[in-house]
Parts: C-alpha cells; sequence; structure tokens
C-alpha cells in the first residue's frame, strides 16, 4: 500500500468545488428511478443516461471530482466505444465503484440489516483497479426504530456487525490501493427528531472509527460519507437549516479525527435543495479539520432524470439541468451558495 497515493486521491475526491457523483444505482433502484419518468430500464437505456451525465462538459470537468459507478457500467462503453470510464477520466474526474452487494436481514435482530460482499471483494478490487477505479463504497444502513416497537432499533448489534462490515472492506480496499469511501448511513425515514438522530449517529460514527482503527485502517487514506444530523422525514418538528448545520458539524468535530482528509455527505432522501443548503451552511461555519463536499446521487440526478425522460432530444436539457444541480452544490462546497441562484438555471 502506498499511503501517500491513496491520500492524494482522497484530496482530490474531496476538492473544495467539487463533489462526488453518485451514479451506482442498483439496478432495482434506477428501474424505480426510471418507472417514475416511464422509461423502460434496459441495459442500452442505462447507459444512455449515463452517458448523457458523463458528457456534460461543464458538469463533469468544473464541478465533480469522481463518479462512483455500479458494477453494469463500469464495464460498459458509450454508443461510439468509448468505455464509460475513459469518459470520465477525460474529463479530469475519478472513478470509483460501489462494491457493497446489497443488504440481508440481520439475524436475532428483527428490522435490521448487514451489508454483505466481503467474500472474494479482494479479487473483485483487483480487476476493479484494473478497469481504472481509483476508490470505492460501500454502505451501511442504520434505521432508528420509531413507536413502541423499534424502541431498539438500533440495536448495538446491528451498529457492530455494520461497522466491522465497513472497516473490513475499507482495510481490503487501500491493501489494493483503492481509496475506501466509508458510508455509515443512519436513515431518516422516521418520525424521530434530530436529536435522536444526533445520538444514534455518534454511536455509530465512534464504532465506525474504532473499528477502522482495530483493522489498521490508514485514516488519511478515506474519506467518510455519513449523513446528516437531520429530522426524520415523518417528524412534526422539520429542524431548520442552521440547526442541522450546528448539530452534524459539533457531531463530525466530536467523532471524526482530523486525519480523514475529507466528508462527502450523502443527501439520504433531503430535497434538492434542502440539501445543498445544509452543506452550504455548514462550509459558512468554516475553521474544520477536513473538507466538507457532497457525494449525492438523487439530489443531482432527479432534475436531469426528469428533463431527459429517455428522449434523445432531450439530452441537453437534462445536461443542462444536471449542470445547475452540480454547480449549485459545488458553490455550497465553499459556502458560496444563495437561495436566489436556484432561479438562475443555466
Amino acid at each position: 500500500m502506498n499511503l501517500a497515493d491513496l491520500n492524494k486521491v482522497a484530496l482530490a475526491m474531496v476538492t473544495p468545488g467539487k463533489g462526488i457523483l453518485a451514479a451506482d444505482e442498483s439496478s432495482g433502484t434506477i428501474k424505480k428511478r426510471f418507472d417514475a419518468i416511464k422509461v423502460e430500464s434496459t441495459e442500452e437505456n442505462r447507459r444512455d443516461y449515463r452517458e448523457m451525465l458523463f458528457r456534460s462538459t461543464e458538469a463533469m470537468s468544473k464541478y465533480v471530482s469522481g463518479v462512483i459507478l455500479y458494477d453494469e457500467t463500469i464495464w460498459q462503453n458509450a454508443k461510439d466505444g468509448t468505455p464509460l470510464v475513459k469518459l470520465i477520466e477525460q474529463s479530469g474526474a475519478i472513478p470509483g465503484i460501489k462494491v457493497d452487494e446489497g443488504t440481508q436481514a440481520l439475524p436475532q435482530c428483527p428490522g435490521e440489516l448487514v451489508t454483505v460482499g466481503l467474500d472474494k471483494l479482494a479479487e473483485r478490487l483487483k480487476k476493479y483497479y484494473e478497469r481504472g477505479a481509483r476508490f470505492a463504497k460501500w454502505r451501511a444502513v442504520i434505521d432508528i426504530g420509531g413507536g413502541t416497537d423499534g424502541r431498539g432499533i438500533p440495536t448495538m448489534t446491528a451498529i457492530s456487525v455494520n461497522a466491522h462490515a465497513l472497516a473490513r472492506y475499507a482495510a481490503l480496499c487501500q491493501a489494493a490501493q483503492i481509496v475506501p469511501i466509508v458510508e455509515p448511513e443512519v436513515l431518516m425515514d422516521g418520525d424521530h427528531d434530530i436529536d435522536r438522530c444526533y445520538d444514534v449517529t455518534q454511536r455509530v460514527l465512534n464504532e465506525t472509527f474504532q473499528e477502522l482503527r482495530v483493522q489498521r485502517v490508514e485514516l488519511e487514506g478515506m474519506v467518510l460519507k455519513p449523513n446528516m444530523a437531520i429530522s426524520g422525514k415523518k417528524c412534526a418538528k422539520q429542524a431548520p437549516v442552521e440547526e442541522v448545520a450546528d448539530k452534524t458539524v459539533r457531531l463530525l468535530k466530536a467523532c471524526v479525527p482530523a486525519a480523514v482528509p475529507g466528508i462527502a455527505f450523502l443527501s439520504g432522501g433531503q430535497s434538492d435543495e434542502d440539501a445543498t443548503a445544509h452543506l452550504n451552511a455548514m462550509n459558512r461555519i468554516g475553521g474544520l479539520p477536513w473538507k466538507l463536499t457532497f457525494s449525492y446521487g438523487r439530489a443531482l440526478q432527479a432534475a436531469p432524470q426528469k428533463a431527459w425522460s429517455g428522449k434523445a432530444e432531450n439530452i441537453a436539457a437534462g445536461q443542462r439541468a444536471f449542470t445547475h444541480r452540480a454547480r449549485m452544490n459545488a458553490l455550497a462546497s465553499k459556502g458560496e451558495w444563495e437561495t436566489g441562484l436556484e432561479k438562475k438555471v443555466a
């Protein structure tokens, strides 16, 4: 393992004014997205859609530092035969790959999940590296239970096994000269308030970094992809932007060592504008030991998907929508975004 090279890639991934495009939706997830815009989820349509994003020259060269790909996509070629990985490299962005294989029910813990995919991961990472991937992603999913039944969720078991798997994945990545994105996602689906989210996320991050140390993961050669401290979607009282920013920064300062080069947030189901506003408010606080940027999927792609709607004649409109969202989040990664800019669509 060459830590200097890993650190260089990690720092490039969190360059101020740029962020990571999460284009790694599983076949099932992208089918749901395509169903919403009445597009059939064929291999060719998925390829055409992602090619449209990767050929958005302005967005890719100015605002995107890296792209997380799904296994299908990393092996695909554009319509003219150019590997999609090459399109990403030509724009100056770094290709990455999602390597987890989804979730399974966690034994003895009803309603909780564990992420799988460690078997044969070392061999898979070698192939991905040869194809051009320089970073990887593994997502752990932690739910917050609501009501009387879910009071015990998350269990310490769920937090512990997912943190252990994240750290094993990260160690394997670094051994393969690939920067791991460590993604412990505390879901925002419930009716919990921001303080409950804060407490659970604190437990999850503390356990994750404990496991990373135990498994000798070099913190300078990784990127953290956490959720923000935020109210659950069904919570009657939604915390305002400033509270989300203040509490998230306080949480990260308490849990994330300064050796980590950067933090690239997931959007986790927030609206496009909320995800941008929260990131912007955090960067306005300033004086942080790590770079704060975005690693958004839906919050970057919902607008271009709708504009494109599977029609070749809408490619330019899709690219404009993608460029606008990428630019808004790039400004937020420097604390330079304002609501008024949303109206000035490219």
